[in-house]
């Protein structure tokens, strides 16, 4: 797997490690005497630019060593976060979807309390080089160009569409190729979620089986295509769209910022009627939306040096306001008074309730 790495201060290795049989007042008060001396940040390539703005800027501020922020994906950073306490376990993880039932169990298993903190909204972009062709699409196109399966004469077979063409007209008369995210990005969920079942239950077959057969619609629209059409191309967005700009006829899958930082050299699709820019993702119209958030480890609070200090920071309206440096990043904010309340709660270390 692809890793994106802030070096600024050098790279902390991150490994999974088991503390058992170790009580937790005394795993901390042997963590203490040897601490990291930099925050350890794990987790989602899509809020990667926007952990690494606020280290940075906490770094020069705070009087703290700059935190080491690695991109592993949401999936990736939620086990390393949840897997125990420690100095060598993350003390923060990023992610693009909000913790899962299962993640949030492994967590409490593993003396894990997590804190957690919503940033902002974020859109999810099909997007392609400056001079490839205009994209102009649904959600359903979508899932009818991505799934393994579809239904062709009211049967489901292995999917037979080479080219956008193939399955409206209006689309570009060009072959099939989609770069996006491994499984264990929360940017792949998303996509999964909203567009690929969203798209599936705008074909009324398959929205009818969604009520009948909960678990045979999910395999449907969770099955992505391995012909060649979809390609896993890691964590590393950047890479992304350097492999756009590369292959005008590719189209790739990630996060509006990426999109917003490199309008340049790429230009976003048009998903059921709406393009993907900051008011229409802030106001909902934009189908393929999420928030964002990064999570806190409660017990390593106090034994790692300026945790508290750069929740404050981020929570600070001068990075994730509306007039903030992070929006300037493309981080799309929320509500006034939802930050007030996100920031209070982050500031009082409110344990996350599922």
């Amino acid at each position: 797997m692809t890793r994106q790495v802030n070096h600024s201060q050098g790279d902390v290795p991150v490994k999974k490690t088991a503390f058992i049989g170790v009580a937790l007042s005394a795993l901390l008060v042997a963590g203490s005497a040897h601490a990291r001396d930099k925050i350890s940040i794990v987790g989602s390539s899509t809020v990667f630019p926007f952990s690494t703005a606020v280290a940075e800027q906490f770094g020069k501020k705070s009087g703290f060593t700059t935190p080491v922020v690695e991109s592993t994906g949401s999936g990736g950073g939620l086990k390393l976060f949840c897997s125990g306490v420690g100095e060598k376990t993350p003390d923060i993880t990023n992610s693009s979807r909000r913790m899962k039932d299962k993640e949030f169990s492994a967590c409490k298993e593993n003396g894990v309390t997590p804190v957690e903190v919503k940033i902002g909204f974020d859109g999810i972009v099909l997007a392609n080089a400056k001079s490839g062709a205009d994209f102009n699409v649904t959600s359903k196109q979508i899932f009818l160009a991505l799934a393994k399966n579809v239904p062709v004469d009211g049967k489901m077979v292995a999917n037979p569409y080479k080219k956008w063409s193939d399955i409206d007209a209006s689309l570009p008369a060009e072959k099939i190729e989609v770069l996006g995210p491994p499984p264990t990005s929360g940017t792949r969920d998303a996509f999964v979620e909203l567009a690929m079942e969203g798209g599936a239950k705008k074909i009324d077959s398959l929205k009818a089986l969604s009520k009948d057969d909960k678990k045979a619609f999910e395999k449907i629209f969770t099955e992505i295509r391995e012909d060649g059409a979809f390609i896993e191309a890691g964590e590393n967005d950047n890479l992304i769209v350097q492999k756009l700009e590369a292959n005008p006829q590719a189209v790739g899958i990630f996060g509006f910022s990426f999109l917003d930082q490199n309008a340049d050299k790429i230009k976003g699709a048009t998903v059921d009627g709406s393009q993907p820019v900051f008011e229409k993702i802030a106001s909902g119209e934009y189908s393929i939306a999420r928030s964002l958030y990064f999570y806190v480890k409660k017990e390593h609070v106090g034994v790692i040096p300026g945790i508290s200090e750069y929740v404050a920071e981020f929570t600070n309206e001068a990075a994730w306001g509306d007039d903030g440096y992070l929006a300037l990043k493309g981080l799309i904010p929320l509500p006034k008074a939802d930050r007030d309340a996100i920031a209070e709660k982050a500031k009082n270390l409110t344990p996350l309730a599922l």
